[in-house]
């Protein structure tokens, strides 16, 4: 029923070399080597199911988990899928082939195709490949790593305690929707360096954008967006207030008469240029910017709401994480947002699309144009890494941590998250603020379900939790 395709493809043509002689003695004749013949690999795919395309489409879009969880019960760990918007997809669910397409040389495998460019724009490091992108990256490291990111704790904590300052007390609230706000915040401030009435805008504009997006990019795009009511003319819609309020606030910030001596993330960009002294255009950094303030923000956020409902269903943790909010120490809490990334994985893929004529994965040769995606959920769930992956345990990333692609919960190689380390720290310290001012009761409720907001998963009810009022804050 099921089976591996074997085809050759069909080999370049091949001109033999000549032969003249110079001389009347052959031995002395300069003979010039015949070329050595190039031969295509043979393509050999993963097994597939014999499923029409169609049912494969349907299953795909309906639950892509389910279905990459029966794949893998069937086929193994790598396996070939016929889907949506991707077309012909390879599926690696094994950390060492995972390790190989995301160490492979960036001509030969590059940006998936399409990608997350047709949301956030071209000029978003979504949209680039090869020597762009690596330039691109170079400039937005600095912003999210080392001392920059220090600066941003008292955001963090700031915009925590705000928040909370609106919390029910002793009741039960959703936490994913208040920690939207808080990422949403705290990324908006770390960008634009602060606050005012043009914030209060995208306040109002990325929330709603953010959720539309996430949805309709894993769907075909249409040719035109068909007016304004539908869902992509919304989005167009959302993007053009979001361009004309980022307009103005680069000519704000430019304007600042302590432009050199700022620090936040549009100054940074404004102010960096390439090695050949060229800068960014306005409409890169506001692609660049509407990437960072998406990608930064439902993320860490989902994240943070499935911490919250993971520690309310562990009393030990949860005691852990109390005892050690009370001290300077976060390597507890750090094992903790580490388990809860393993154990509820936002996003569950990491794409590759094959540029060279045929690419070797493992035992396979994949050819031009084919897809291929890891599943780091499934991955994440291997007990050959973890043991009784089914339990949620952060002590098993006290001490020895996992193999790197093992654990991917911002993907891999050349293509990992630029913001991994802000969006880190960001969840220690929102996490942190709120076990120092808050008790959160625990709860015997059976376990939230996943549900899939397009691109990333969250708690299916919000992240429900119960927190009453320390009197005295811990520490």
């Amino acid at each position: 029923m099921f089976g591996t395709r074997r085809y050759r493809t069909t080999p370049r043509p091949v001109r033999c070399g000549t032969t003249t002689s110079l001389e009347p003695s052959v031995s002395e004749a300069t003979i010039e080597a015949t070329p050595a013949v190039e031969v295509a690999p043979e393509i050999n795919l993963p097994p597939s199911p014999r499923l029409p395309k169609f049912l494969q489409a349907l299953g795909f879009i309906a639950s892509r988990r389910r279905m990459v969880d029966a794949m893998t019960r069937r086929h193994g760990d790598v396996f070939t899928l016929r889907v949506p918007v991707f077309g012909n997809m390879v599926t690696v669910a094994d950390p060492q082939i995972a390790k190989q397409l995301f160490a492979a040389n960036t001509d030969d495998v590059g940006n998936i195709q399409p990608n997350l460019s047709r949301i956030l724009g071209s000029g978003s490091v979504f949209a680039l490949d090869g020597t762009e992108h690596k330039r691109r990256r170079k400039l937005l490291t600095p912003p999210f790593h080392g001392k920059s990111i220090k600066n941003y704790e008292v955001i963090f904590e700031e915009e925590t305690l705000r928040e909370a300052a609106s919390w029910p007390d002793g009741r039960q609230f959703e936490s994913l929707e208040p920690m939207m706000r808080i990422t949403l915040n705290a990324i908006l401030r770390a960008v634009f360096g602060a606050d005012g009435e043009q914030l209060d805008e995208l306040r109002r504009i990325i929330p709603p954008w953010v959720t539309l997006g996430s949805r309709l990019a894993v769907l075909p795009a249409p040719s035109r967006t068909y007016g304004r009511l539908t869902p992509w003319g919304k989005l167009a819609a959302y993007r053009r207030q979001y361009d004309a309020v980022v307009e103005r606030l680069i000519d704000t910030v430019k304007a600042d008469p302590n432009f050199d001596d700022r620090d936040d993330v549009l100054t940074l960009l404004l102010r960096s240029t390439y090695e050949d002294g060229s800068a960014m255009s306005r409409r890169d950094i506001g692609d660049e910017l509407l990437t960072l303030l998406a990608a930064g923000h439902e993320t860490t956020a989902s994240t943070l709401a499935w911490v919250l409902e993971r520690v309310s269903r562990h009393p030990q943790v949860l005691d852990g994480l109390v005892a050690e909010a009370r001290t300077d120490g976060n390597e507890y809490r750090q094992a903790t947002i580490l388990e809860t990334q393993r154990a509820r994985t936002i996003i569950d893929f990491a794409g590759r699309h094959v540029y060279a004529p045929t690419f070797q994965l493992g035992e396979w040769v994949i050819p031009r144009g084919y897809s291929i995606f890891v599943a780091i959920q499934h991955i994440h769930d291997r007990s050959e890494d973890f043991a009784s992956p089914e339990r949620f345990d952060p002590q098993r990333f006290m001490g020895k941590r996992p193999s790197t692609f093992a654990f991917l919960p911002y993907g891999g190689g050349t293509r990992r998250c630029v913001g991994a380390a802000f969006a880190n720290v960001e969840m220690d310290v929102v996490l942190r603020t709120v076990l120092r001012h808050f008790e959160i009761e625990t709860t015997t409720a059976p376990d939230e379900k996943t549900h899939s907001r397009g691109v990333a998963y969250t708690p299916k009810a919000g992240g429900r939790v119960v927190m009453r009022r320390r009197t005295t804050p811990l520490a």
